[in-house]
């Protein structure tokens, strides 16, 4: 005759369980939000914007990390967007353009993080702050690369763009945030 397991061992084992589904729900997650980051990157690319100001973009990969951030925290939203400018530098771009994207989401995700935090505002808000840190960053990386301060005639575009397409992608970062259930 074998011994019957008591409940509360039944109970550890489900907990047991639970925690280790957790932890690779979370990872296969986080993979998800990385591969659909990459895919916002690349269709990035193909979407021109030539209005006489260099480095200006839709910011759309950040949807998956601002969606991280707020439905997973601060380290998954780092993980993925560290790999993301990784892959995307090796993928798509050049050294040079690796330093201009690691300085921008490094400093951007800062901003959002301690914003997030705060309470105090929305997540177009805190992605409107994001997309400014990210140019501002950008612009400081570039003066250092290109050794002039010139670069700094970019500011007021690059400010409205970082504010007009964080909001974009802040209101529908927001949407997703209440809509999508993990």
């Amino acid at each position: 005759m074998s011994a019957k397991p008591t409940d509360s061992a039944c109970d550890k084992n489900r907990k047991a369980d639970k925690r280790a589904g957790s932890g690779a729900v979370k990872t296969a997650f986080g993979g998800a939000a990385l591969g659909i980051a990459l895919i916002l990157a690349y269709v990035e690319t193909l979407v021109p914007i030539n209005i006489g100001v260099p480095g200006i973009k839709l910011g759309l990969p950040n949807l998956a990390v601002l969606f991280l951030l707020y439905k997973h925290g601060f380290l998954p939203a780092l993980a993925v967007s560290c790999l993301r400018v990784i892959l995307c530098g090796i993928l798509f771009g050049n050294f040079t353009s690796f330093i201009y994207a690691a300085s921008g989401a490094l400093i951007s995700l800062a901003v959002m993080a301690v914003l997030k935090k705060t309470d105090a505002f929305s997540p177009a808000g805190v992605s409107v702050a994001g997309g400014i840190a990210h140019n501002l960053a950008q612009i400081c990386a570039s003066a250092v690369i290109l050794d002039t301060s010139a670069v700094a005639y970019y500011l007021p575009a690059l400010i409205i763009s970082g504010t007009i397409c964080g909001a974009l992608i802040g209101l529908l970062g927001g949407i997703m945030i209440k809509k999508v259930r993990i």
